[in-house]
């Protein structure tokens, strides 16, 4: 079954509005802020077509922001402080913000195949130095050279000149 191309300005644009209805009525700045600021990583994504740097940002950035949504909505969700009038405009925020979670997750899945098309690789690397066990470097030493010989340990041609050290 092969995945489904999904467009990188789709997922940024359907975030970018489902965060805008969810900022509406009762989420605090901090949840604008991340949210924004991870969509403006998706647009630069979106900019630099051939950025791996870029794709993953946008993607550990998605990330982050599913945990952070999921503290905002267990701080910040109110219990009974919306009158009559308000609560229509807060049922629609809430659950245009709860949209949004819902749909990272599968937007996470679609940006990490686009780093992967990109020429990203499986594992993600950090900078902290790693031990690989390459054996494909190594020669063995059972098979030996033929062009060097014991006899011969520098390799020099047999009917040439010694040469003199002063």
């Amino acid at each position: 079954m092969e995945i489904p191309a999904i467009n990188l300005k789709a997922i940024v644009l359907v975030h970018w509005l489902l965060t805008v209805w969810g900022c509406m009525a009762w989420l605090p700045p901090s949840f604008a802020w991340g949210n924004f600021t991870v969509l403006a990583i998706g647009v630069w994504a979106i900019a630099q077509r051939d950025s791996i740097d870029a794709v993953l940002m946008y993607l550990m950035g998605m990330t982050v922001t599913i945990l952070t949504d999921i503290i905002h909505f267990g701080i910040y969700y109110p219990l009974n402080d919306y009158a009559e009038r308000g609560r229509d405009v807060f049922r629609f925020s809430a659950g245009m913000a709860i949209l949004s979670l819902l749909l990272k997750p599968a937007s996470c899945f679609f940006v990490y195949q686009m780093y992967r098309e990109r020429g990203g690789d499986y594992n993600v690397n950090f900078g902290f130095p790693s031990v690989a066990r390459n054996r494909e470097a190594y020669q063995s030493i059972d098979q030996q050279d033929e062009s060097s010989s014991p006899a011969n340990p520098f390799n020099q041609a047999q009917d040439s000149k010694p040469v003199r050290t002063y």
